[in-house]
């Protein structure tokens, strides 16, 4: 019962701070707002005692990605940010809706034409040592090589960053 209550108050705070998120129209509290998001995601995966993966979830992503953001955000000059106004047309709205529903529509289909829900699948658990070894093993369907491009991808995005910080206008 403890767990329905804890991830029904990750489900909200993930939820409320994902639409905060979006709709919020300063871009440092979007980024704060995102950091909640990956907090709360992190928090489903202590939950579900996958301890691994939610470490990496606040190392990689709430911590690492979350302060690139904020890292280029503050890299942009405050000229640049100081006139941006976006304004809602209704087109834009519509469109976006539609976009959506077609969206939820394409998922809801895919879970049901291949059956991801079942009740064979739904009493399997996967040990946390099978997870842990797919996550940093080097063979087929294991993901080492992925964590190093992305790893090396950060690094030239940091090192951009400092030359763009750094050039003489």
């Amino acid at each position: 019962m403890a767990k329905i209550v804890m991830f029904c108050i990750l489900a909200v705070v993930i939820l409320g701070s994902a639409i905060l998120s979006v709709c919020t129209k300063r871009i440092m509290r979007a980024a704060t707002f995102l950091l909640f998001v990956l907090f709360g995601v992190a928090g489903i995966y202590f939950l579900l005692d996958y301890t691994f993966l939610g470490a990496a979830q606040v190392a990689v992503y709430a911590g690492g990605i979350t302060m690139i953001y904020i890292f280029a955000i503050e890299l942009v000059s405050k000229q640049t940010l100081q006139g941006l106004t976006e304004r809602l047309h209704g087109s834009k709205v519509l469109a976006g809706c539609i976009a959506a529903i077609v969206g939820c529509a394409m998922v809801l289909f895919i879970i049901w034409k291949h059956q991801f829900i079942s009740n064979e699948i739904a009493d399997v658990e996967v040990p946390m040592k099978e997870i842990g070894t797919a996550m940093v093993g080097a063979g087929k369907y294991q993901y080492v090589l992925p964590f190093e491009f992305i790893s090396l991808f950060l690094l030239a995005c940091i090192i951009g960053g400092i030359v763009i910080s750094r050039k003489d206008k």
